[in-house]
């Protein structure tokens, strides 16, 4: 199967939001853009959130990806960074679906996993594979850009081999599951 799609990842974040766009062609991603969506500038949380909401729709507005790729937020102990964090990635993918973009989630040790082979792998890891991946020569200052391109590259890598998250017992559940593959 022949993959050519854009795909617009997104690692959310209340402070800093970390993005990346790949485009795949032919089955082969190439990077067009990473960065981040930083809201120091603003005080009230409603602001940054409206700020988010904003530079995302941006984004899907200047590179038209035909999916979004989002981390999804993981468990924490702090209920109110939780709280902004799942608002922070709600407007994000307010802005998608917005534009009838497809949302696809990804939980980050599954990112880290595709990306380095470790699901515990540290930032500064998921950036220097990417680098090399991609032959990256100027890599970003701030490493939430990196992992929301990691996440891009999960959900092309997931494109790539959709039946890896498919977990089966036998053929009959293989079949059921996968009713398209069989002739």
């Amino acid at each position: 199967m022949e993959i050519n799609t854009t795909i617009l990842g997104i690692d959310p974040g209340s402070n800093i939001m970390g993005y990346g766009v790949l485009k795949i062609t032919k089955n082969k991603a190439h990077v067009v853009a990473m960065g981040v969506i930083k809201t120091s500038g603003f005080t009230g949380h409603y602001q940054k959130l409206s700020h988010i909401f904003e530079r995302t729709l941006y984004l899907v507005d200047e590179y038209k990806p035909d999916e979004t790729a989002l981390e999804a937020p993981f468990f924490g102990k702090n209920v109110q960074s939780m709280l902004k964090l799942g608002r922070a990635q709600g407007v994000a993918m307010a802005a998608s679906l917005y534009r009838n973009i497809p949302i696809f989630e990804y939980a980050p040790l599954r990112i880290k996993q595709a990306i380095t082979g470790n699901g515990s792998a540290t930032k500064e890891q998921v950036a220097y594979f990417l680098k090399q991946m991609f032959k990256i020569e100027i890599m970003p200052d701030d490493l939430d850009a990196t992992d929301g391109l990691a996440t891009a590259v999960c959900h092309f890598l997931q494109l790539k081999n959709p039946s890896s998250g498919k977990v089966v017992k036998n053929w009959e559940e293989f079949i059921r599951k996968n009713p398209d593959r069989v002739k």
